[in-house]
């Protein structure tokens, strides 16, 4: 038998981390595996509900790895699609979590819900989970600084540029993970290499233009990095947003390898300097800031 969580899971923040602790205590506790069960894509790419405007925290892997760090046996994803948005909360209980899955207890966010009627309560959900031989289990919202923790409101201070708030809301550093391409390789003329990012998920979210203080992750060795994420308007080459990474001590071709970026601060605004030597003030004072106050590398884990 099984104790279960489903949803989508966005972040994996500390409000989700509650519901997954709570899910794998009371699986150890009664000899039972624990199990996400989430979905792939996001509800609203198929249903179409502003899915433009959609950026996410986590991709898949990303959520399953920390799922899976806070001590989830299993993390099942079900294809989301037309048809399966269509399945009421009985249908779902009955074909998947019990049939599929042999699910016996439910942990329940405090606003999650299930299936395609909207006008069906939580309650009415539990009152369905009971019926289906399920034991639901009801947690509680998840306060910081008296505020509810969500992948919305994370989502919000991270287009703010307040890396800080949203590390703290996470419980990790918010990454960004992709492949080092070319660029213009003008960085390099006036001593600032810079490492430009693709991201392997096109809407993985990414945060406002600034200058940030960040590790960088490349061949498996981690280093000091200033991140510079904007249109570079010194430089005026109509490139559109990027994502350039200035890594500390380091002078290695690294293009087509795999890069990861974690967000520790944000400096200072994107700027539009006068000249190149300007800019390249700035960059020594950025690199100076960063490596005096560049936090151990460990400074957030989860928690």
């Amino acid at each position: 038998m099984v104790v279960a969580a489903t949803g989508f899971f966005d972040g994996v923040h500390l409000g989700h981390r509650k519901v997954i602790e709570q899910m794998c205590a009371i699986a150890r506790r009664e000899g039972k595996r624990s199990a996400i069960i989430s979905f792939w894509p996001h509800p609203r790419n198929i249903l179409q509900q502003d899915a433009d405007k959609l950026r996410l925290l986590t991709t898949l892997d990303e959520k399953r790895k920390l799922c899976q760090s806070i001590g989830v046996d299993d993390f099942i994803v079900i294809p989301f699609n037309k048809a399966f948005s269509m399945l009421s909360v009985e249908e779902f209980m009955k074909e998947y979590l019990v049939d599929r899955y042999s699910v016996s207890t439910l942990i329940i966010g405090y606003d999650h819900r299930l299936g395609h009627d909207v006008s069906q309560s939580q309650q009415d959900m539990i009152d369905t989970a009971i019926r289906c031989g399920i034991n639901p289990v009801k947690v509680e919202e998840y306060f910081f600084d008296g505020k509810i923790v969500s992948s919305t409101a994370i989502r919000k201070v991270l287009l703010t540029g307040d890396i800080a708030c949203a590390n703290e809301l996470l419980g990790y550093r918010y990454a960004l993970h992709g492949v080092v391409v070319a660029g213009n390789k003008i960085g390099r003329t006036y001593g600032f290499p810079t490492a430009n990012l693709q991201l392997y998920e096109p809407l993985k979210l990414i945060p406002a233009n600034g200058v940030y203080m960040v590790w960088a992750e490349v061949n498996g060795q981690v280093h000091k990095g200033i991140c510079n994420i904007g249109n570079r308007p010194t430089m005026g080459d109509g490139r559109g947003v990027t994502i350039e990474t200035h890594i500390l001590d380091f002078d290695e071709d690294i293009y087509g390898l795999d890069l990861k970026i974690e967000f520790v601060r944000r400096m200072r605004d994107e700027q539009k300097f006068e000249t190149v030597e300007h800019l390249k003030e700035q960059l020594i004072q950025d690199k100076c800031f960063a490596c005096d106050n560049m936090p151990d590398a460990s400074a957030i884990v989860l928690r």
